[in-house]
């Protein structure tokens, strides 16, 4: 090894300690001096210097022999500046390393000397003591804490200076292998010490059982350092405790000061071996018990022989054994654990040991602790059978879910014991450093209390394993065999009831609090501090507590618990990432000594220990190593064995598929640790981690792994080592094939699963001991080989970005989840994943609605363009610049929310689509705009001869007013006069105006109506009867359309249909005797049939079908749907408003309608009467009529002359009365300015005001400022709050028209807020206002400094305003006069003033009859999504995306599918299964009325393409607020559908508790997740 700097070896020490290396008391230490780094090179150049330079050595040697530091020195000082707590570890290290340990242990500082009894706690010991017994040899098994050992003591010291080495001498008589105690020969000596005189060490050998054991009984030894004849006190203490004392003497000669104390020693009772190094004897006993040997001139192994056989001599009759506890009896010793704080701790833990002391053990945890027991664990049962139900499902689960809130109160009620108050008490009250002693006591009283009887109990269950392996081998199939292993598992039970650890208390916590936060009140036990358990658990994990995470007994995950005590982790530390390393391997194959050593954890590992379950811990990044990561913890997730032999007899295979699933899915990388070379053990644990990799594949999960092949005998052979892992690829390949098999993969090699390179990925670790245990120390090849692991993870985390704690939690959840069912793929739901695309689809929203935003507002600046005439085209190129900057704004918002937010990496892989989307649906806004602008030049062109004639007309009737004025201004001055006389006039005008023109009429649809019924065929009193009853007006909304139709004739399947119609007067006696006939006829078939059978009864005495499927109804529904889409798709392909409207119009819709009906009565088995087809004609006509009426107004509206003129009327006529009032030519010319400024500032505002209010409405309604599944929330509480059934319907058959109602409703609701609405109204009327006034003085200006007319005037102001107001054509024909331009400006500028107070007083009925509104803007961004709906239940899937391909269609909840009219086939039973219990099932289903072959529930994705494109999550989750609402109208859905919710369709009681309150709150839930 090299050197290490004197700054360093501290940590370094410490470091290789724990890491089990026993060469850290090896560490050569260089000191820092000046002297040090003098010593000269020791070049010369001839033969006589470097003869002086060998001859000089000696004194620089001497000297550099000095500047190291003696090993046991680092270890004392390490000791001396540690806490309690590192100490306690430290000594733990040691003594599993088999060093000697310090018992007593001068003060550097003071005289004291001081017994570190609390070191000791921790160490447990085990051996194996043989006693001979009439002949026989009986070997029994011991294994306890140290400190309660009551063993013999034999002690060594000596007197004076030795040239012998006392520590040496004592290893060779209990271990020659290893240095148990620091030697002067051992590597690093030095001469000089500081810390070690005085210094008694202690250690124990423990026997093996075998022949060759030193002794057959665990016996002490001390070693006292340093000349004892300088250390009297520590001498009187060992001649006190001491069973035997040998002492080391240079030479036995009176009156020498040495001699005076061996004098004193033979005179004692105490059995003493005296050691001479003058004397050459062999050992001599002078008197009994008195022995004297000679060291002189003998080898170490002749004297350590001869001491074993005294000190076996002397013991065999000695009944004086050592306690460790005793020292705190000895006076002139202090001892550590006296300390205030170490007294408080243990004191508060006494008060717990005392209530179970004198109790069986295995009775202390159903005494004190029965939450976790019978209760839980049948709680765990119950849980899982919830997964795995049968029959009537959501009865049987409503009855399950029933029993676990019962079995929650029976905790509850249990939750009350002493021992747990005490304990929680003690948490809570306790200061930090007393709670960490009060925790530490609590672990060693109890360890102390279970000690014995866990060892007798694992004597028996050692013994009993051996004899069913002997028989296995044996191939034993007798009933011997069944009985052995009975008894093995009675004795399992036992040793999990003897069991009982401070983990088990934490177990308690987690299952009160889980059982209070399972009912949501305080219970009125006393004992209400439960929601602080979180916390305090917290606090510990934080300090390094291992925390429970699956209950190995239970084989349950506590997920409430769970999911709390990291919330609460994350409140006191944040977010933090964390990597998380999982371990995996069998039984006792060393995974939690391995981690103990890798990270200096306290994973349980001695006997009867072995981890059950998993358990989590933290470790803590250094600042030192933080900088190279990109997370702050390790979080350690260590395993109970696979294949534990506790769990023999039970489903083994499916625990460990189970266990190995759940932590492979945890980790960021997974330590899979292989123990030996049995290829049976290994080909097992392989096939078992192959298949829980290739569900994270599935399941897109990719952590890293990596195998450590532990017990490998000759790791350094290189050919060995390339031949082993080239079998383990093997292996690995062969069972992926396998697994593949299983989990329906078509990978072929194990890399097909998982990343993996077999050459870096595969480490080989020497054994662990270095020689047999007890007495054997680790191997230092153990502990590099866990370094370099170390290492090798390390490297590979710093790739890695590992994980928020928060999503860690979720992870807990999904993977436990989905582990409950059946299909662990198919039940696995990634929550962090879908929260983190939920946020991205809010983002979405978001720069879309920016996109949309600012295309309004483009539309809105070029449609006054077009309208003056300045653009008659429109390119996408010029609108993509207009659009430019924002559209590159939105993408470099969207490059950053990929690279920059938090979850980024689970960000990318939704990137590329995303991009994708927002550039199509830019795309899309282009051309839409384009199309509408389009549409406006078209309407522009058309109206071209009549725009050519206004100005004409205008310029007549100004001069016909103007004339008309002059003559009449002095006869009459009255208002009403002046209108009058006007009146008789405007028709005389219009008249000689348009006496060549011919008026566009008014059109007749009803009239045309008829005519186009006739003209196919139907009878005028069937029209007319079918008219005046106007039922056509909600001929969609009908629930039952039997009295439409009839059978067709000549099919053989309808015979008896007709059959069951003749008893026309029994329909309900009728409808029974079907159900009687089909049900035993598929009593057989698993399950029922899509959208079922509806039985119906006739309606009438005619011959009309007596039973429709609820399909067939639903088939013609959606007929009437798509005949009024395609009807309305026709009209708006007319150009009815650029060129009117056409009768023939009329014809090809009912044309199109009439094929239509003929199509479907092609594919069914029933035909339409008369009525239905009249009916839906009417119908689409009715619903087109108010499309072409709005479309002929506009036709009208802009070619019609005559509508043009009367349009005039008050504008002219208010210019006739300002004439008649002797106004001039400016004031009227101003006056009509400002009449056509209005129109067009009050367009501008209304439009600019709906996209703004769109605007506030999405950014300040709940309702519209998220995504899909936000919207749906808020629609569903609608729902919910207004309770109307009809509304639901729609929702349920029509979603998305219920949605648009809803946007509609809250749209106006916001508008009942006039002040946030008239305060937009009023910014826009005078941003309009600023902008006209502007332009007003601007041009005025302009053209008084060219000197120019009225003409110039008027144009420069017209086309100045034209990017935002579409004026009116002004004629200045009749204003020529007009020379006073700022008289002109003060007069329009005070019309804009009263023009912008009625702007500002508009009503919002108002703005919203304009071209832009603020709901049609909200429709179109809201409902810009997917609309499709479950197959089975109608939930509509809620991707905010309209194309999200290729994610398949899904929803967060399904619902039950009775909801949409599901029910059992040949019965009137609706079904209450939710759709992710029905995938679970091993029911089937018909995909459609058709079908003759049912398809299993499981395979639903084979029933077609409707079904293939859904993904339904079979983890069994429901929504509640979908059983309240069955609940709440359960009369009206069966009524609607003319079924019931009977036998098996019964709703489970359960679902009756749900009140509107816990359904509303469900939704928040749903969107929470």
């Amino acid at each position: 090894m090299s050197s290490t700097t004197e700054k360093d070896v501290s940590q370094a020490f410490l470091q290789r300690l724990m890491a089990l290396d026993y060469r850290a008391r090896s560490i050569h230490v260089q000191l820092d001096s000046s002297e040090s780094d003098s010593v000269s090179d020791g070049n010369s150049t001839d033969d006589d210097d470097d003869l002086d330079a060998f001859i000089n050595t000696n004194i620089d040697s001497n000297q550099s022999k000095q500047d190291y530091v003696h090993p046991m020195d680092i270890q004392m000082v390490v000791f001396h500046c540690s806490d309690s707590f590192l100490k306690q570890n430290m000594i733990t290290k040691l003594s599993q390393c088999q060093y000697a340990l310090p018992l007593l242990v001068p003060d550097p500082a003071a005289a004291d000397i001081e017994c570190p009894l609390w070191t000791f706690r921790q160490i447990r010991k085990t051996w194996k003591k043989t006693e001979f017994r009439d002949n026989s040899k009986t070997v029994s098994i011991n294994s306890l804490p140290i400190y309660k050992a009551e063993t013999p003591l034999v002690s060594f010291f000596r007197l004076g200076s030795l040239s012998q080495s006392k520590s040496q001498l004592m290893n060779t008589l209990i271990n020659d292998r290893h240095n148990t105690f620091f030697h002067r020969n051992c590597r690093g000596s030095t001469k000089s010490r500081h810390l070690m005189d005085g210094v008694v060490e202690i250690t124990w050998y423990c026997p093996a059982g075998k022949d060759n054991d030193s002794f057959s009984d665990c016996i002490g030894f001390c070693n006292l350092h340093g000349d004892s004849l300088l250390m009297e006190k520590q001498r009187e203490i060992l001649t006190e405790i001491s069973s035997v004392l040998v002492v080391l003497v240079p030479a036995l000669e009176k009156g020498q000061e040495s001699s005076k104390v061996i004098s004193t020693l033979i005179r004692s009772p105490n059995p003493l071996i005296v050691l001479t190094a003058d004397n050459d004897c062999g050992a001599v006993q002078i008197k009994p018990q008195k022995y004297k040997v000679g060291l002189k001139d003998r080898s170490q192994s002749d004297v350590s022989e001869e001491l074993r056989e005294i000190i076996r001599k002397i013991l065999s009759g000695s009944n004086k054994s050592f306690n460790l506890e005793l020292m705190s009896n000895i006076s002139g010793v202090r001892v550590d654990e006296d300390d205030t704080v170490c007294q408080n701790g243990k004191s508060a833990a006494m008060n717990i040991v005392k209530l179970i002391q004198d109790m069986d053990v295995s009775s202390i945890k159903d005494t004190f602790l029965p939450c976790q027991g019978q209760l839980w664990h049948e709680w765990c049962r119950t849980n899982k059978e919830r997964f795995h139900l049968r029959g009537n499902i959501e009865k049987e689960k409503s009855q399950k879910d029933q029993k676990l809130m019962q079995i929650r109160q029976k905790q509850c009620a249990a939750s009350c014991s002493e021992l747990m108050k005490s304990f929680t008490d003690s948490l809570m009250s306790l200061e930090q450093k007393d709670k960490e002693y009060f925790l530490k006591w609590t672990q060693i009283l109890i360890d102390e209390l279970s000690s014995n009887n866990l060892s007798t109990i694992l004597q028996n269950y050692d013994e009993k394993w051996s004899e069913v392996l002997t028989l296995k081998k044996k191939h034993d199939k007798s009933d011997q065999l069944k009985v052995k292993q009975t008894e093995l598992e009675q004795i399992s039970q036992k040793l999990q009831a003897a069991t009982f650890g401070l983990e088990h208390i934490f177990r308690e916590m987690s299952q009160i609090y889980e059982a209070h936060q399972s009912l949501k009140r305080q219970t009125h036990c006393r004992h209400t501090e439960w929601v602080k358990y979180p916390e305090l658990a917290a606090d510990l994990m934080i300090s390094g507590h291992p925390m429970e995470l699956m209950d190995g007994d239970a084989g349950h995950v506590p997920l409430t618990w769970i999911s709390g005590l990291l919330q609460e982790v994350i409140k006191k530390l944040g977010d933090q990432r964390v990597f998380v390393l999982s371990v995996l391997g069998v039984q006792s194959s060393g995974k939690s000594t391995m981690l103990n050593a890798m990270f200096g954890l306290q994973f349980a590992v001695s006997a009867g220990r072995c981890t059950k379950g998993a358990y989590m811990q933290l470790v803590k990044l250094s600042e030192e190593i933080k900088t190279d990561f990109k997370f702050d913890y390790v979080l350690v997730v260590d395993t109970e064995g696979l294949r534990a032999l506790e769990l023999e007899g039970h489903n083994t295979l499916h625990h460990d598929n189970e266990l190995a699933t759940f932590v492979v899915g945890l980790g960021n990388m997974t330590l899979i640790n292989i123990f030996g070379e049995n290829p049976a053990e290994m080909q097992d644990i392989l096939q078992i981690v192959v298949q829980a990799f290739m569900r994270m594949k599935k399941v897109q999960l990719s952590p890293s792994c990596v195998f450590v092949h532990q017990n490998v005998t000759d790791i350094t052979a290189v050919e060995k080592n390339m031949d082993g892992k080239r079998r383990l690829q093997e292996k690995l390949d062969k069972m992926a094939q396998v697994a593949a098999k299983e989990e329906g993969s078509d990978a072929e090699c194990f890399r097909d699963v998982i990343a993996f390179d077999v050459q870096k990925d595969v480490k080989y670790f020497a054994q662990l001991w270095e020689g047999s245990p007890p007495m054997a120390p680790p191997n230092p090849g153990y502990s590099e080989s866990v370094q370099e692991l170390k290492s090798f993870i390390l490297s590979k985390a710093s790739e890695s970005d590992g994980i928020k704690l928060s999503h860690f939690s979720s992870k807990i959840q999904d993977l436990w989840n989905a582990l409950m069912n059946e299909n662990f793929v198919f039940s696995f739901k990634n929550t962090q994943e879908i929260s983190v695309y939920r946020k991205l689809e809010v983002q979405y929203g978001n720069w879309t609605w920016a996109l949309r935003s600012e295309m309004l507002t483009i539309e809105n600046r070029l449609y006054p363009q077009i309208e003056k005439g300045k653009l008659d085209k429109i390119l996408i190129s010029d609108l993509s610049k207009e659009m430019n900057k924002t559209y590159e704004q939105i993408k470099t918002e969207i490059t950053d929310y990929f690279e920059k937010d938090a979850e980024k990496e689970m960000l990318v892989q939704w990137r590329g689509r995303f991009e994708n989307k927002i550039k199509d649906f830019h795309e899309e806004l282009l051309t839409g705009v384009k199309r509408k602008l389009d549409e406006v030049i078209q309407q522009k062109k058309t109206r071209k001869k009549l725009d050519e004639k206004k100005t004409d007309f205008e310029n007549k009737l100004l001069q016909k007013s103007k004339e008309l004025a002059h003559t009449l201004r002095d006869a009459m001055k009255d208002e009403e006069e002046l209108k009058m006389q006007f009146d008789s006039v405007w028709s005389h005008w219009v008249k000689e105006l348009t006496s060549d023109t011919k008026p566009i009429e008014d059109i007749n649809l009803e009239e045309d109506q008829l005519t186009v019924l006739k003209d196919l065929g139907f009878e005028w009193n069937l029209i007319n009867e079918t008219k005046k009853t106007k039922k056509y007006d909600t001929l969609v909304e009908v629930g039952d359309y039997s009295h439409f139709l009839f059978h067709t004739k000549n099919k053989e399947d309808d015979k008896a249909t007709h059959k069951f119609d003749e008893n026309k007067n029994e329909n309900r006696s009728t409808l029974d005797k079907i159900q009687s006939f089909l049900k035993p006829v598929f009593n057989h078939l698993p399950f029922y049939k899509s959208m079922g059978e509806k039985l119906t009864t006739p309606s009438s005495k005619e011959k009309t079908v007596p039973y429709v499927r609820y399909e067939n109804q639903k088939q013609i529904r959606s007929l009437i749907e798509d005949v009024e889409q395609k009807s309305l798709e026709i009209i708006q392909s007319k150009p009815v408003a650029t060129r009117g409207y056409r009768p023939t119009y009329l014809h090809e819709v009912g044309k199109n309608v009439q094929d239509n009906v003929t199509e479907f009565e092609s594919k069914m088995k029933f035909a339409f009467k008369k009525e239905f087809t009249v009916e839906l004609l009417l119908f689409v006509f009715h619903k087109i009529s108010v499309r072409i009426s709005e479309y002929h107004k506009t036709y009208k509206d802009n070619n019609d002359v005559l509508t043009f003129l009367n349009s005039k009327k008050i504008e002219y006529f208010n210019i006739f009365r300002s004439f008649c009032k002797g106004s001039s030519s400016a004031v009227v010319f101003g006056e009509m300015i400002n009449q056509k400024l209005k129109v067009s500032a009050v367009e501008a505002v209304c439009n600019q005001t709906a996209v703004d209010l769109a605007g506030e409405l999405r950014c300040n309604v709940p309702a519209f400022n998220g995504n899909r599944l936000n919207l749906e929330k808020h629609v569903l509480k609608d729902l919910a709050e207004k309770e109307d059934f009809n509304k639901f319907i729609t929702y349920i058959r029509d979603p998305r028209k219920q949605v648009e109602e809803f946007i509609k409703v809250n749209a106006f609701k916001l508008f009942e807020n006039k002040d946030k609405a008239h305060k937009i109204l009023q910014k826009n009327a005078d941003d309009i206002q600023k902008l006209i006034s502007q332009t007003l003085f601007e041009t005025t200006d302009k053209i008084k400094t060219e000197k120019g007319d009225i003409n110039m005037w008027v144009k420069e102001f017209s086309s100045s305003l034209s990017c935002k107001l579409t004026i009116g054509t002004i004629s200045c024909q009749n204003f020529r006069d007009i020379n006073n331009l700022d008289f002109l400006r003060d007069e329009i500028k005070k019309g804009l003033q009263i023009i912008s107070k009625e702007m500002k007083d508009l009503s919002l009925a108002e703005v919203m009859n304009h071209r832009q509104k603020p709901d049609k803007i909200l429709i179109d961004q809201l409902c810009n999504c997917c609309w499709e709906r479950c197959p089975f239940c109608g939930a509509v899937c809620i991707n905010t995306i309209k194309d999200h391909s290729p994610d398949k269609h899904s929803v967060p909840f399904h619902r039950p599918s009775g909801v949409k009219g599901w029910h059992i086939k040949g019965t009137v039973e609706l079904v209450t299964d939710f759709c992710t219990t029905s995938v679970t099932s091993n029911k089937s289903f018909y995909p459609s009325p058709e079908s003759n072959k049912s398809i299993p529930f499981k395979l639903y994705q084979t029933a077609g393409e409707k079904y293939a494109s859904w993904s339904i999550t079979a983890d069994g989750s429901k929504l509640p607020y979908w059983q309240w609402f069955v609940c709440r109208f359960q009369k009206e859905i069966e009524d609607y559908y003319e079924l019931k919710f009977q036998d098996r369709g019964e709703i489970p009681p359960g679902w009756r508790n749900y009140s509107k309150e816990e359904a509303l709150k469900s939704l928040d839930e749903m969107y929470s997740l």
